[in-house]
Order: C-alpha cells, then sequence, then structure tokens
C-alpha cells in the first residue's frame, strides 16, 4: 500500500509540473518547464540548455548557452502548444505573453483537461498493478480470499481519494487560467 500511495503521490505531483506550464497571464519561469528541445542527439528539457529569466510581468527571456542549440530552442518553443513566438537576438530570446483572449483561456483548460486525465489515467494504471499484485498472492496463498477482498477496497478507496486530488488540482487550475 505504502509503495502504491508513493506512486499514486508521483502522479499527483507531476500533474503539478505539467500545470506549472500553463500560463495564467503572468510571466513565470515554470511557463517554459515542459518544453523539451531536440539536443545533441536527445529530448533534454529546456532548463538544461538555457537560462529562463521573468525580467517583465509580461516576457520572458531565454538564453541559450550554447549558440549551435539557438535554432533547436526557437523551433521547441513555437511548436509547444503554448501559443509562444519567441524575437531571437543572437543567443537571447524574448517571448513577449500576450494578453489571453477568451479562445485561448478555453483552450488552455483543454489541455489542462487532457493532463488530469493523463495523471487520472496513471493512477488507474497503479491501481490494476496493486490489484495484480494481490490477486497473484492469493492464488499464490500468501494471503486468504478475505485479506483480497479487503486490499482491494483499500486500493480503491486510494484510487479514489487521488482522483479526487486531480479533479480538485483540475478545478482550481480552470479557475486560475478563466479568471481575467
Amino acid at each position: 500500500m505504502k509503495d502504491l500511495k508513493r506512486r499514486m503521490e508521483g502522479a499527483l505531483e507531476n500533474l503539478a509540473v505539467e500545470f506549472q506550464g500553463l500560463r495564467t497571464g503572468r510571466a513565470s519561469t515554470d511557463l517554459l518547464t515542459p518544453i523539451h528541445v531536440d539536443a545533441y542527439g536527445a529530448s533534454m528539457p529546456l532548463n538544461q540548455v538555457a537560462s529562463i529569466a521573468a525580467p517583465e510581468p509580461r516576457m520572458l527571456s531565454v538564453t541559450v548557452w550554447d549558440n549551435s542549440m539557438v535554432k533547436a530552442v526557437e523551433k521547441a518553443i513555437r511548436e509547444s502548444d503554448l501559443g509562444l513566438n519567441p524575437m531571437t537576438e543572437g543567443n537571447v530570446m524574448r517571448i513577449p505573453l500576450p494578453e489571453l483572449n477568451e479562445e485561448r483561456r478555453t483552450e488552455l483548460t483543454r489541455v489542462a483537461g487532457k493532463y488530469a486525465e493523463q495523471a487520472r489515467i496513471a493512477i488507474r494504471n497503479i491501481r490494476r498493478d496493486g490489484m495484480d499484485t494481490l490477486k497473484r498472492q492469493e492464488k499464490d496463498g500468501e494471503i486468504g480470499q478475505d485479506e483480497l477482498h479487503r486490499g482491494q477496497d483499500d486500493i480503491q478507496k486510494l484510487t479514489d481519494e487521488y482522483v479526487a486530488k486531480v479533479d480538485t488540482s483540475l478545478a482550481d487550475k480552470e479557475k486560475d487560467i478563466m479568471q481575467v
């Protein structure tokens, strides 16, 4: 149970990290956290090839450390579903954050919904692993049917608890995005 709880907590933490990448109208360096760049033959997080700063409330600044990576970083930012358009000057990119209109806010809530659904799927997969383990233990004679049913009930309660946390987190993020 402790392992299942730890893994579900990890799914919830991952969701929080992905939510940080959805903007709510003010510049935050966390906005670019989910972006990965094809660098040196691998996909790397943006913060491993550049430094990110928020010099103004509506502006982000990305300083790429290796000049040969500037085009790849610019491409990764443009192709992210954040709707950002970087302006490159040498190895520094300025990324103005446009005012969020109603259509863009709705689109961001849909993206948040996708992230939440991925977290729910991860939690349900963890539940399935736990149920399979219990069934295997019962089949091998390590536990009886009573322990099997009690364990299944406990796992289901834990799953429901974490899915509710995902739903709460999603509702908070949607409220934050839709707030003008």
